[in-house]
């Protein structure tokens, strides 16, 4: 017996698309299968409609993935009330890094991706906000906020993909086998080139940065 056709009278109503439930349908494709999923058509198969009624919201996939950082740039937070501006600062950098270092497959689009919603405003002035505390004049912060970012997120594309414990050992060997006659620098430091936690490493680095920050003027 063939089934009688619902009427589209009788089916429940569709909520009406918005630009919030778009990002958030997108983030929760992020979350189960990954950044390449994020596409306008595999969302609109989410949201049953067609690709056609999303771009009324969004103009393309790369202003979509850009909205998908910014919403999750939500989960960095403020920066601590407690602690030195450094220790402040470094703790939201690392909170950004270790956002990213949870989602592989947008810390890599994050390094060409440009957000500019709420979340991706309030981090830059919390930055900015505690260079200020600091007395770095503002030209340095504004340039400065860039470099930060900029390290972290490469920190965090660096390590997105699966990472060969083969090519780990390659590379340890062949930094500890280097010639002390062709390669003497190498030989050297071959110890010191690969030792420290990732996060040591990484705090370092952040420590190092807002230290010439702090002392590098910016070119008129």
């Amino acid at each position: 017996m063939t089934a009688t056709p619902r009427s589209r009278r009788e089916r429940p109503a569709k909520p009406a698309l918005t630009r919030e439930g778009i990002v958030a349908a997108a983030v929760a494709i992020l979350r189960a299968e990954g950044l390449r999923k994020v596409t306008m058509r595999r969302l609109a198969q989410e949201l049953d409609t067609g690709p056609a009624s999303l771009y009324v919201y969004v103009r393309n996939t790369d202003e979509l993935h850009a909205a998908v950082l910014d919403e999750l740039l939500g989960t960095v937070g403020p920066a601590p009330a407690q602690g030195t501006w450094r220790e402040r600062l470094e703790h939201v950098l690392t909170a950004y890094t270790r956002m990213l270092l949870e989602h592989p497959s947008l810390a890599r689009s994050a390094l060409t991706a440009r957000p500019s919603g709420p979340h991706y405003l309030n981090l830059i002035e919390t930055l900015l906000a505690l260079l200020d505390e600091a007395g770095v004049p503002r030209e340095r912060a504004a340039w400065g906020v860039d470099l930060l970012l900029q390290h972290a997120t490469a920190t965090a594309a660096e390590h997105a993909g699966e990472e060969s414990p083969a090519d780990w050992q390659a590379l340890h060997h062949a930094l500890h086998e280097a010639s002390e006659d062709t390669h003497p620098h190498i030989a050297a430091t071959a110890g010191a080139l690969l030792s420290g936690a990732p996060e040591t490493r990484l705090a370092w680095a952040f420590q190092a940065l807002v230290n010439g920050i702090e002392r590098t003027a910016v070119p008129d």
